[in-house]
């Protein structure tokens, strides 16, 4: 079990506490809409990557363009900090 607020002393529970803290307001717009993008691109990609693993088929040409899509989207989707979701 971790220890909680009431292992530390109480001048690091008062420099804690007035210490500031990063407020999410300090975010620029940029960055937010970066994000956002990165976000709605992750999205794409692994709806992508649903329809190939999706499809079947039996012609060889096909199923090796297929692995090369597969294998294309998930490297965009590690560049972009994906990991699988199980």
């Amino acid at each position: 079990m971790s220890k909680g607020w009431e292992s530390k002393s109480v001048d690091e529970q008062q420099a804690e506490a007035s210490a500031p803290k990063a407020s999410t307001s300090e975010v620029t717009p940029e960055a937010k809409r970066a994000e956002a993008e990165r976000k709605r691109r992750i999205q794409s990609l692994e709806l992508q990557r649903e329809r190939v693993l999706s499809e079947r088929t039996s012609s060889p040409h096909r199923r090796s363009a297929l692995e090369l899509a597969l294998a294309t989207i998930e490297r965009e989707l590690e560049q972009l900090g994906w990991s699988i979701k199980l």
